[in-house]
């Protein structure tokens, strides 16, 4: 495997790659790799000649630099992840490599209402931040595919946005969330919770899958307020747990409305004996 910290060493490769007709497969992480991330990795090895996987914590997303700060670093182990899963290229930067004019927006990106709820509303400037470090990575990868875990939900509604937006020639692959035997959704920030909050963790998988089991016998509202009711009795600050259907152009309508657009339930809960705050969908419909 091939390791860059420079954006022109980088680019040298891929620009020889593109000469020869290979088709370039790129997966954006934050480190912190885990089994969710793998199954992007032979996703992208299945569709691509050339698998990019970039490891880059983005100051610009945080809008908490307190969640920045404690953000889990393991690059010896991603190394070792990633070469054993075949990976072809790592790109490492530092923050002075992605932002050598310093952190201050270069543009604003206009992803209408998907940026202003949900995640958007709790964070506010995360999809700005998002919209800023991909349209980079993007710019230097220049990849034929993109490939990302459903588990971000409304980032992957983003990035299609802005995909859209830009004009930019790369096809959006969202992978299935890899979730763990017992349910819970495969995330970095798992790595913060010890083994009592890990075990509490699962009660937001197992709010979804309630939700998914009676989709049919209950308005949406009561199944959204029934859930947040369970995840608030053990243990849980609960910003959001809310139905979302997809519309066709990929927006969201939200609150979702009956209907025969997909359906989601979408959640982000903070385990407050630990403080780490998880997000987890599932299509109920």
């Amino acid at each position: 495997m091939y390791l860059f910290k420079r954006k022109d060493d980088l680019g040298r490769l891929l620009s020889t790659a593109r000469k020869e007709g290979k088709r370039i497969g790129f997966v954006p992480t934050m480190g912190a790799l885990h089994e969710g991330h793998l199954s992007l990795i032979a996703a992208a090895k299945e569709n691509s000649d050339l698998v990019v996987c970039s490891i880059f914590v983005n100051p610009t997303q945080f809008n908490d630099p307190a969640d920045f700060e404690k953000y889990p670093i393991t690059i010896d182990q991603d190394v070792t992840l990633l070469t054993a899963a075949g990976n072809d290229v790592l790109f490492l930067p530092s923050v002075q490599e992605m932002y050598p004019n310093g952190l201050a927006p270069e543009m604003h990106y206009d992803f209408g209402p998907l940026e202003t709820v949900l995640e958007g509303a709790h964070r506010p400037g995360h999809f700005q931040g998002v919209g800023q470090v991909v349209h980079k990575l993007l710019g230097l990868v220049q990849p034929d595919k993109l490939f990302m875990g459903q588990k971000d939900f409304q980032q992957c509604l983003i990035i299609n946005r802005l995909i859209k937006l830009l004009h930019l020639d790369v096809e959006l692959v969202i992978c299935p969330t890899k979730r763990e035997e017992d349910g819970l959704a495969m995330s970095s920030r798992n790595l913060r919770l010890n083994p009592t909050e890990r075990q509490n963790a699962l009660h937001i998988s197992r709010a979804l899958n309630g939700i998914k089991a009676h989709i049919h016998d209950a308005p949406l509202k009561e199944l959204s307020t029934q859930g947040i009711g369970e995840l608030e009795s053990n243990g849980f600050d609960v910003d959001y747990l809310e139905m979302v259907s997809i519309q066709p152009d990929g927006n969201i309508s939200f609150p979702a409305t009956p209907g025969t657009d997909p359906l989601y339930a979408v959640v982000a809960a903070k385990e407050t004996s630990s403080g780490v705050r998880l997000i987890d969908n599932m299509q109920v419909n």
